[in-house]
């Protein structure tokens, strides 16, 4: 059974910074491109960053220069570092994991930015 377990959210303060992590099981990750969506209260998921199984990484234009995403195959764990955070990276922030045919989620963990 596919499983992703995602962790590091909380609240900080805007300026601050939090890493996410991502824990896969039950699959072959390395084959997996990885991605991180985030869904604000009263908004559709979006793709915040993804990483694909050769490293290569894209990002939304809200978040470069200031969120990271990297993966550690053989800890089958894709991370994504935000520093610099605002009040609008305020999300539920989700791991996916794809390749043809197959797509997988996590059940979120929430991100709040306020002083």
């Amino acid at each position: 059974q596919v499983q992703l377990v995602e962790s590091g959210g909380g609240l900080v303060q805007p300026g601050g910074s939090l890493r996410l992590s991502c824990a896969a099981s039950g699959v072959i990750f390395s084959i997996y491109h990885a991605g991180w969506y985030r869904q604000a209260p009263g908004k559709q998921r979006e793709l915040v960053a993804r990483i694909t199984t050769g490293g290569n990484t894209d990002y939304v234009d809200s978040v470069k220069g200031r969120f990271t995403i990297s993966r550690d195959n053989a800890n089958n764990t894709v991370y994504l570092q935000m520093n610099s955070l605002k009040p609008e990276d305020t999300a539920v922030f989700y791991c996916n994991i794809n390749r043809i045919g197959l797509n997988f989620w996590g059940k979120g963990t929430l991100v709040t930015v306020s002083s």
